[in-house]
């Protein structure tokens, strides 16, 4: 078993029907999910609210998990298509009344422009080339979290993968360009930071 914690996903659709019953404590206790933290055994601590604001952290397997399907037995039933149009509704609504409110205090802006794929793709690779040292200023020194933007571009690894076959001629061009130059990059930085008689960095403060 692993030690490593797991967010367990709260299905927040059982208390839809009864979301203006505020007075039930057991109502309440699924509209909340409940946080539970290990306490040093030295120390006597008051017991935790039921409900605490958060996602659920486990530190245990759930019960007749599927190992092979990831974890995704676990889950929560997926919403029926008419709670995704509801959410959809209600979502564009919200969305529609806090650009109001922005445009109401900047009446010079127009409306935000929808969010694309090409944009997706872009995050992710800025994100990237940001966490490998990219847009330092002259002067600085770079600031390098190699690790990070290893995750970063196989998160595109895994977003070309599941889009395969579903995106435009364009669109995979533009993924697959934007792979190549990240993994390129990442080659070039971890080759110099690996190279044969690169001296390590200076001791921090206090050390020899």
């Amino acid at each position: 078993m692993s030690d490593t914690p797991k967010f367990e996903v709260i299905d927040r659709r059982k208390y839809k029907a009864d979301e203006e019953d505020k007075d039930s404590p057991r109502e309440e206790s699924t509209r909340e999910t409940v946080v539970t933290m290990p306490e040093p055994a030295s120390e006597t601590k008051a017991p935790e609210p039921e409900a605490v604001r958060g996602p659920q952290l486990v530190t245990s397997e759930p019960e007749g998990e599927d190992e092979e399907a990831g974890g995704y037995a676990a889950m929560p039933p997926a919403p029926t298509a008419e709670e995704s149009r509801e959410q959809k509704t209600a979502y564009d609504a919200s969305s529609q009344r806090l650009e109001d409110l922005v445009r109401a205090q900047n009446p010079a802006a127009g409306p935000q422009p929808p969010v694309t794929f090409e944009q997706l793709v872009q995050q992710f690779y800025l994100s990237a080339m940001i966490q490998m040292g990219a847009g330092t200023q002259e002067g600085q020194r770079p600031r390098v979290d190699i690790l990070g933007a290893k995750q970063t571009i196989d998160l595109l690894g895994v977003l070309a993968e599941k889009t395969k076959g579903n995106l435009t001629a364009a669109e995979d061009r533009m993924l697959q360009a934007v792979l190549f130059e990240a993994r390129m990059a990442f080659l070039e930085l971890t080759n110099m930071i690996t190279m044969p008689g690169v001296p390590a960095p200076p001791p921090g403060p206090g050390k020899r």
